[in-house]
């Protein structure tokens, strides 16, 4: 069970934070991930959402106001810069360090690993198999301490589209710039999605994805979501079914990449459902 907020020492409980704002994600992926991290976790613990809309969420979630940022944020940009509300000298009644995670991943195992590794002090980044030869982190699951990230916020509030235009995304921005530099967790810990859990081709067409060895939390970048991985699409627009996936093959745009499309089939996916849940 989730400790009292206002008798709780925040330098002796793990704290688990996440942001929902706009329409794109619903109160039940908040629901939800409070739901796996109650069942992977060993309490005490606070479990706090950032939010600026909280019909339907949990009680057990203790809801604040999302942190005050006074820029317009960048467009035409990959990366998710609301997340730079987080990086201020305050964030809501919390001290100390948090973990920070995105609505939309699925925990498979304990996240107490993740506040044990390093030292407190440190930003710690999961590992983002994108880009191997640039060691960059991703901030789907990051540990910070409060306050330590306020020079980050500094320099984005300066130029919020040039800040993005130069490093496309959140994740780059973080990596390149946190005061002392940035840790990784195991590379293990953090799995993506369509990079690790997808079954090479041909065998996504007779696999489901699978859950990799040593994987804590499964993240899901891009527009392929946990409903989808459900249903067994690639995003919304994918066929759901192996024969209607290859009818698609015929299509000019994919005849220039027949590869590409062969491989962005998946089954659907029975284990997500068996995780994620409230």
């Amino acid at each position: 069970m989730p400790i009292d907020s206002s008798t709780a020492d925040n330098n002796n409980i793990k704290q688990i934070i996440c942001i929902k704002w706009g329409t794109k994600y619903g109160a039940d992926y908040a629901n939800k991930l409070y739901g796996m991290v109650s069942r992977n976790i060993t309490p005490p613990f606070r479990f706090v959402c950032f939010t600026d809309d909280t019909t339907d969420v949990r009680p057990e979630i203790e809801c604040q106001e999302l942190p005050p940022l006074d820029v317009t944020m960048p467009t035409n940009t990959l990366g998710k810069w609301p997340k730079s509300r987080l990086w201020g000298e305050k964030l809501g009644d919390l001290t100390g360090t948090v973990l920070f995670v995105d609505l939309d991943v699925i925990i498979v195992d304990s996240l107490d690993p993740f506040f044990e590794y390093g030292e407190p002090d440190d930003v710690i980044l999961s590992y983002n198999p994108s880009n191997p030869l640039e060691r960059l982190g991703q901030t789907s699951c990051f540990r910070f301490k409060i306050g330590s990230l306020v020079s980050l916020q500094e320099k984005f509030k300066a130029d919020p589209q040039g800040v993005a235009d130069e490093y496309r995304f959140e994740q780059r921005f973080v990596t390149r710039n946190a005061p002392g530099g940035v840790k990784l967790f195991p590379k293990a810990w953090v799995a993506h999605f369509r990079r690790k859990c997808r079954q090479p081709f041909p065998l996504n067409y007779i696999k489901e994805p699978k859950i990799p060895k040593g994987a804590r939390i499964v993240i899901f970048p891009g527009d392929l979501y946990p409903t989808h991985a459900i249903e067994g699409r690639y995003n919304k627009n994918a066929a759901n079914n192996a024969k209607d996936h290859l009818k698609r093959l015929t299509e000019p745009k994919n005849l220039k990449r027949p590869l590409r499309h062969l491989r962005h089939f998946i089954l659907p996916v029975g284990w997500i459902e068996k995780y994620w849940k409230e």
